[in-house]
C-alpha cells in the first residue's frame, strides 16, 4: 500500500472513532472520553510537529 493510502486510512479510522463520538453520542461520559482522546491525539501532533 501506498504512504498516501495509509495516512488517509488512519485519519478515517481517527474521524470514525474519536471524532463522530464526541459529536454524537447521546451518553455525556462518552462525549467526554472521546473530547479527552482527541485532545491527547492532537497534544502529541503538535508535540512531534510544533508550528
Amino acid at each position: 500500500m501506498s504512504t498516501e493510502l495509509m495516512l488517509f486510512l488512519l485519519a478515517l479510522l481517527l474521524f470514525a472513532g474519536v471524532v463522530l463520538p464526541a459529536v454524537w453520542s447521546r451518553h455525556g461520559y462518552r462525549r467526554t472520553a472521546a473530547r479527552r482522546t482527541l485532545a491527547m491525539l492532537l497534544k502529541a501532533v503538535r508535540d512531534l510537529y510544533p508550528f
